[in-house]
C-alpha cells in the first residue's frame, strides 16, 4: 500500500468537476472504474492544482489506496461520543 495519495492514483482516471459558488468552489472527484466519489468545499482563492490534490487525496482514501489515519485515543472529548 502506498503512502502517497497522488502517487496511489497514478494511473487511474479521474474526473474532476469545479463548481464555483459564491465565494467558494465545489470540487468533485470522481474514479471511473468504480464510480466512486468525493467532494471537497476550497476558497476560490486556491489554485486549481492544489484544489486536485486535495480530492484526489480524499479520493485515495476513499478507495483504500492508503492507509487512514488514525488519532489516538487520549481520553480528550473530540467529536461525538463513544459507544
Amino acid at each position: 500500500m502506498l503512502t502517497n495519495p497522488i502517487a496511489a492514483l497514478a494511473g487511474r482516471e479521474v474526473i474532476y468537476e469545479f463548481v464555483e459558488i459564491d465565494k467558494i468552489v465545489r470540487v468533485a472527484a470522481i474514479d471511473v472504474a468504480t464510480g466512486a466519489e468525493v467532494v471537497i468545499q476550497s476558497p476560490r482563492t486556491a489554485s486549481q492544482l492544489e484544489m486536485k490534490r486535495v480530492a484526489g487525496a480524499k479520493l485515495a482514501r476513499k478507495l483504500g489506496l492508503v492507509p487512514q489515519k488514525k488519532r489516538p485515543d487520549d481520553g480528550t472529548p473530540g467529536r461525538g461520543k463513544k459507544i
